[in-house]
């Protein structure tokens, strides 16, 4: 979940198309070491999709 936290964090902030470096860079600020497997996952499931409609999959209930 850190690391999908942190792709969307980027994604916010501008980075319509956050790195696995850009992810890492995120979480090594906050002292949390990155996962390169799920990392590696994460980023092969989100290519080519837009921060919106990754964002539009989650039902936050508000």
């Amino acid at each position: 979940m850190k690391h999908l936290a942190a792709y969307l964090l980027l994604g916010l902030g501008g980075n319509a198309s956050p790195s696995a470096e850009d992810i890492k860079t995120v979480l090594s600020s906050v002292g949390i070491e990155a996962d390169a497997d799920r990392l590696t996952k994460l980023i092969s499931e989100l290519e080519g999709k837009d921060i919106s409609e990754v964002c539009g999959n989650f039902s936050f209930g508000f």
